[in-house]
């Protein structure tokens, strides 16, 4: 007699508990390359909601065809992970004090644009509320953005970063303790 416990490593698992990620394998790995530079990580994610916010506007922009409305759920889906990602990173990053400066104001303007392009499909139930979560999700994240601009700016001016040589440059000699 078989027990259970030596069974469940082979069955399959449920379809609710299958996970499919909001990204595509090749933004899977353009997302792990660039980890190591939280600027350009950041700047990732702001291509990819920009990539759903235009599929969504090239849904409403072209002949209607079937299954539209299930396309925009699933686009709105999507876009409402992947800025959750998007600010679980930023929450990642404030505390370690990774220089976002120059990336930061870029998502607070692109708040803008994904919010009037995601509120300008016709209403329909079959993504009001997706649309309403993706919309409150592009609020959050800008929140959380400004406050962070605050934070880096308070902590730049206390912990201002060591120059790095210019190309051509030599760097200072270190003083290693002996």
């Amino acid at each position: 007699m078989l027990s259970v416990a030596a069974i469940a490593p082979f069955t399959p698992p449920l379809p609710a508990q299958t996970r499919e990620s909001a990204l595509s394998q090749t933004e899977i790995e353009q997302v792990r390359e660039a980890r190591y530079y939280p600027s350009d990580c950041v700047l990732l994610f702001v291509k990819f909601l920009d990539l759903r916010t235009q599929e969504v506007h090239d849904l409403y922009a072209k002949p209607r065809r079937p299954g539209r409305e299930q396309d925009t759920h699933d686009l709105l889906e999507q876009f409402t992970s992947i800025a959750d990602e998007l600010s679980d990173n930023l929450d990642d990053y404030g505390p370690r004090h990774a220089d976002l400066r120059k990336t930061l104001p870029k998502i607070i303007e692109a708040t803008d644009r994904w919010s009037s392009t995601l509120k300008s499909p016709p209403d329909d139930p079959a993504y009001s509320v997706a649309r309403k979560l993706a919309l409150e999700s592009i609020r959050d994240l800008r929140e959380s953005t400004t406050e962070l601009v605050a934070e880096q700016t308070t902590w730049f001016k206390a912990h201002p970063p060591t120059k790095e040589p210019k190309p051509g440059e030599t760097a200072p000699p270190i003083d290693i303790p002996r």
